[in-house]
């Protein structure tokens, strides 16, 4: 039977999720129920998650959480992240202390630069259309001025506008590559109706405008983080030899792209966990930092580590073109908490503290992974995740936390001993 609807954004809440269980679930009710369990009781505040998104039916939570102790240029922050993923917040928090101790982290602002693109095709001379380029070029940017006056008027707005010739990698194909500045704003909506209006100027019979949007890839919308400290203070024991095995993990995420894929999705976890908590735009994020990670070709580590002069310092420079104003930072109600619990960002300490975030991160999954392993932390906080699949009692989860306390935890092992428990009881 045929699952296609026809005017389903016309029905209303109900309706949608009449006709979603009746067509797809073996237990209608439960699934009607299981949808609005998760509907907010403040009638507003559900109104406002409704209308974020088209076909809206109910909320899918993830846990808001906070790791303290962050100290970024000598400010103190506690910054809130959300992610399901159970070492991830501790894990922060107790790099996060360790650094507090050890000068903090330090960070700075390469540069903020955005772009954007009109994509056309020409089947004429380059000559000719570079002349023309060169010609409109003052009318294509008076076209823009109506939209760009408010972002001028902060310092922001369009930094410059030039044609390149791409028919080098695609027969008849140019661009217009255009820079910009957007302040505390992310931008999109900015750019993408500044390069609309450049398109719509520039256009002409012998020219195919194919289509114009910014970019994602924002290597120069760029921010470092760094921590150091002399290699003696780095661990308790065997300092130099584990500052030497932590280098070693970083070069072979260098070397191996298998590897670096991993390495990279650790520091994400950090980074990911941030732009959600503040309403920014994860899965851009996620794009421009994994193109960056293999701008030279092969996909690499985003940070790096080095001991000079017996110090031990370790870095990554990283593209985040975050916003703090706009979208749903301010209209969330938890993005707009967040930006406050981090004393009400510009976008670039934004960028800052995201970036401190995900060195965070990465200094914890590599210090785990070079000496304990990362299996023993990970799997101990997995393990409440494991019993509350199980009917346990208060008093049978109690005894599971305590006997694993000293064992290797895996989702057998816990289960096993579950099930054992269960059959002694009986």
């Amino acid at each position: 039977m045929s699952k296609i609807v026809s005017g389903f954004s016309k029905l209303s809440k109900q309706e949608k999720i009449d006709w979603l269980t009746d067509n797809f679930f073996e237990n209608p009710i439960k699934a009607k129920e299981t949808l609005q369990q998760y509907w907010n009781d403040n009638r507003v505040l559900q109104e406002l998650h409704d209308d974020f998104i088209e076909n809206t039916l109910s909320n899918f939570y993830f846990p808001f959480g906070i790791a303290p102790n962050f100290v970024i240029n000598g400010k103190d922050y506690t910054i809130p992240m959300v992610i399901e993923e159970s070492s991830v917040i501790a894990a922060a928090s107790m790099v996060a202390k360790f650094w507090s101790s050890h000068g903090g982290f330090k960070t700075s602002i390469i540069s903020t630069t955005k772009v954007g693109q009109v994509h056309f095709m020409y089947k004429g001379d380059a000559a000719g259309l570079e002349f023309y380029f060169d010609k409109m070029k003052p009318q294509l940017l008076r076209a823009t001025e109506s939209i760009t006056q408010n972002m001028r008027k902060r310092g922001g707005g369009i930094l410059d506008i030039e044609l390149r010739n791409k028919t080098a990698q695609l027969e008849n194909y140019y661009q217009i590559h255009a820079t910009f500045e957007t302040k505390d704003s992310m931008g999109a909506n900015f750019i993408n109706t500044c390069l609309e209006a450049i398109a719509d100027e520039f256009k002409r019979s012998d020219i195919e405008l194919v289509m114009s949007i910014l970019s994602n890839y924002t290597p120069e919308c760029l921010v470092r983080a760094e921590v150091s400290c002399p290699v003696s203070e780095l661990y308790k024991d065997n300092a130099a030899f584990l500052a030497n095995k932590f280098i070693q993990a970083i070069q072979i995420a260098n070397a191996e792209p298998h590897r670096a894929v991993t390495h990279n999705k650790g520091i994400m976890n950090g980074i990911d966990a941030v732009v959600l908590a503040t309403g920014n735009d994860f899965r851009a994020i996620e794009a421009g930092v994994h193109a960056f990670a293999a701008r030279d070709g092969q996909y690499k580590s985003l940070s790096h580590a080095e001991i000079k002069d017996g110090i031990f310092r370790f870095w990554i420079d990283i593209p985040l073109a975050l916003g703090t104003v706009g979208g749903l930072t301010k209209l969330h109600p938890l993005a707009k908490l967040s930006l406050e619990l981090l004393q009400n960002p510009s976008a670039e300490e934004l960028m800052q503290i995201t970036a401190a975030a995900g060195l965070a991160q990465n200094f914890a999954a590599i210090r785990a992974l070079t000496t304990t392993g990362i299996q023993k932390g990970h799997m101990k906080l997995h393990l409440n995740n494991i019993i509350k699949l199980l009917d346990a009692s208060e008093k049978e989860k109690a005894f599971l936390i305590t006997y694993f306390e000293t064992r290797t935890v895996s989702h057998n092992a816990v289960i096993e001993k579950y099930r054992e428990m269960r059959s002694n009881s009986v």
